[in-house]
């Protein structure tokens, strides 16, 4: 005697060897025995054999139309043999009966399972909305080959076209346009970026950069809603002192300017007037909404994308030959010595007597020139003296905390777009040019700015007002820089605490710090009480979480956008070799040129050799370049083998080529058909 049983959904069949009470002793064709309860057993038989019976049953089962047999059967409970009575005639056989078991067993939609062999119909409702499911996926798997189909013939479909960028980074893995692009790269075996190229749906390479960041940081668009800047109510005092600013040209949101007064009469007051929106508008306030969402201005070769409207910018900028709103701090100091008498911050209007621009000035202010070893012909020539004699003060001292001097051996590198006057298209000839970090001009600015700093992050710590502060506990391989509400240290930086409260016009940190400095101009050690952020405000972690989000997004970009350009310089200019010196595992970064990428045959030379490189290929989508060792050169790179890990890997991260989101173990089998009604169940 044979039996048919349910094995967890897979129909089986074999030789009954021994039968008890409540199971079986079961011999399957493959000479394997099982035990099977008595419960599971749907069919015993003595012919045909096992085999036989399941090969007929699943052959018969597809020609079961599922309607009519639920149109037969009846409103309660039945068993699969009742169907195939009803269905077929009274004297259905076992091949019909194992039939009808098959086919009620693979058709929920239509039939509920109540039991071994038992089943009830479904509500027409049910039946009817998964009919429709069916044929939406039917519909779907023939879109999605269709689909895959133009892809892979070099075709791209304007519903991939529109979702491109979806599909790539943020994808909806069920949808079917991703589905489409996964099974196309698949089907013709090359790399989704390839295949979309070569189908049209990537023409730029530059603006397949530009339109990605915009599709994951500005969705809604960059554009601004109508805003009106308004005029600072209060009456503020005119300071006695002609400012000066220092910036690059591009330069459109000045926040900073500096003054000196006193000099040579052995007291100096140093003036750093920072730029004061936060007098016009308060939090909660419609522009206080903008700045809040877009957080900081973003950067790029060409272009730039403001935290402010322009109209709302030109209203508060340090311009030249305006009395501006600031917030100024003085510093009263011993012109000798400079030791610090006492610092004081006032809300007033700054005369501002001239913006003074770096690309101008760096070759004519120097080193020699402020220190007297060469003559001074030009503007706030004592006043810039004093400035940088005081910076270099300022940064010594700070070098003595953080216990070895700031490393300023690498350039910043500047970035300009012949002929370009709007969004740059991509296909501009760029030039690259080098500005030492540390050029007398840079080391003022930057030094007035961390005594601002500092000074108002320990202010604001003492009036009993939280900030948002940047912290770093040491100096150790591994100890980042973190943004807190509390007053801590900055062990890479080398003062007690420290803000950013210096860039209100361009970064949102700023302009809540500001805020809460206000309150502290007005209203001394009572400005906890006036304050728009009190000590443990939830609003500001969530402006620290959210600043610290869109920061690092839009650096990202800015470095990733700085590479597109590097590698167009490079192609633009025919260069084919490159010195540079090595990184770690085969990484170099290169001597003139702000890149870092890897070069075949430098894996196993030591940290800091200086090598030449021949340029193999390169690929303006993913922004990877391809290079080869040449020769070791003789002269090794001392600041490359003196950098900690931390730092190494921080611009190896940088340097890493453009990654997907797109898996391409997402497609369906090769050949697979779409999901078709009624397929029959799995069994021996």
């Amino acid at each position: 005697m044979y039996a048919l049983f349910d094995e967890s959904g897979k129909f089986l069949a074999g030789r009954v060897m021994s039968e008890a009470e409540s199971s079986m002793q079961i011999e399957l064709d493959s000479g394997k025995r099982v035990k099977v309860k008595a419960a599971n057993v749907l069919l015993k038989f003595d012919k045909p054999a096992p085999a036989e019976l399941i090969a007929e049953g699943q052959r018969l089962a597809p020609e079961i139309d599922l309607d009519l047999a639920w149109e037969f059967a009846p409103e309660g409970e039945f068993g699969f043999a009742d169907l195939a009575r009803d269905y077929f005639d009274a004297k259905a056989g076992l091949a019909q009966q194992a039939a009808a078991l098959f086919r009620l067993y693979e058709a929920p939609h239509y039939f509920r399972r109540v039991g071994k062999g038992l089943f009830k119909k479904a509500p027409e409702e049910t039946v009817k909305a998964a009919l429709l499911g069916i044929e939406r996926k039917k519909q779907q798997a023939a879109q999605i080959e269709s689909w895959a189909t133009e892809l892979a013939e070099g075709r791209c479909p304007e519903p991939v076209q529109e979702q491109l960028y979806k599909i790539l980074f943020k994808p909806d893995k069920n949808a079917p346009e991703y589905k489409a692009v996964v099974e196309a790269a698949k089907r013709s075996q090359r790399a989704p970026l390839d295949l979309l190229k070569a189908a049209g749906a990537i023409r730029s390479p530059y603006q397949f950069h530009w339109k990605r960041f915009l599709f994951e940081q500005f969705p809604k668009g960059t554009g601004f809603p109508a805003l009106q800047a308004p005029d600072i109510a209060e009456p503020l005092p005119l300071a006695p002192v002609q400012a000066f600013s220092i910036d690059d040209s591009q330069t459109t949101e000045i926040d900073d300017a500096l003054s000196v007064q006193g000099l040579g009469t052995g007291t100096v007051v140093f003036g750093i007037h920072i730029a004061a929106p936060g007098l016009a508008f308060a939090p909660g306030s419609a522009i206080d909404k903008v700045a809040g969402e877009r957080l900081s201005t973003v950067y790029m070769p060409g272009w730039k994308l403001t935290m402010l409207p322009d109209e709302v910018v030109q209203r508060y900028t340090l311009a030249e030959g305006q009395d501006c709103p600031a917030v100024s701090l003085y510093v009263t100091m011993d012109e000798a010595t400079l030791e610090v008498r006492a610092s004081e911050t006032k809300l007033e209007r700054v005369p501002i007597a001239a913006n003074l621009r770096h690309d101008r000035l760096d070759d004519v202010v120097t080193e020699a020139t402020l220190t007297g070893a060469a003559p001074a012909d030009y503007a706030f020539a004592p006043e810039l003296a004093f400035a940088f004699r005081l910076a270099q003060h300022l940064k010594a001292r700070r070098e003595v905390v953080r216990g070895k001097p700031e490393n300023f051996n690498r350039p910043d590198y500047n970035f300009r777009l012949e002929g370009n006057t709007g969004v740059p298209e991509g296909d501009e000839t760029v030039q690259i040019s080098t500005r030492r970090r540390g050029a007398p001009l840079d080391l003022i600015v930057a030094e007035a700015m961390i005594l601002a700093n500092s000074t108002w992050g320990g202010w604001l710590a003492e009036c009993g007002l939280p900030g948002i502060y940047r912290s770093q506990a040491s100096l150790a391989p591994g100890i980042k820089v973190r943004m807190g509400t509390k007053a801590l240290p900055h062990a890479g930086m080398g003062v007690a605490q420290y803000t950013w409260a210096t860039s209100p016009l361009r970064r949102y940190v700023d302009l809540v710090n500001q805020w809460q400095i206000i309150a502290c101009a007005r209203h001394g050690r009572t400005a906890a009480l006036a304050a728009p952020f009190k000590p443990k405000d939830a609003q500001l972690f969530s402006i620290i979480s959210a600043f610290d989000a869109a920061y690092g997004a839009y650096n990202d970009f800015q470095h990733g956008i700085e590479r597109y350009w590097t590698l167009r310089w490079l192609e633009q200019n025919g260069v084919t070799e490159l010195e540079a010196a090595v990184m770690k595992d085969g990484l170099v970064r290169a001597d003139t040129l702000p890149l870092v990428f890897r070069a075949n045959g430098c894996e196993q030379l030591p940290r800091g050799a200086h090598v030449r490189v021949r340029i193999t290929g390169m690929d303006l989508l993913t922004l990877d370049l391809h290079a080869q060792l040449v020769t070791r050169l003789d002269d090794a790179v001392a600041e490359v083998a003196a950098e900690t890990d931390a730092e190494v890997d921080e611009e190896v991260q940088e340097a890493a080529p453009l990654s997907l989101a797109i898996d391409l173990g997402d497609a369906p089998e090769a050949g697979a058909a779409a999901p078709q009604e009624g397929a029959a169940p799995a069994a021996a």
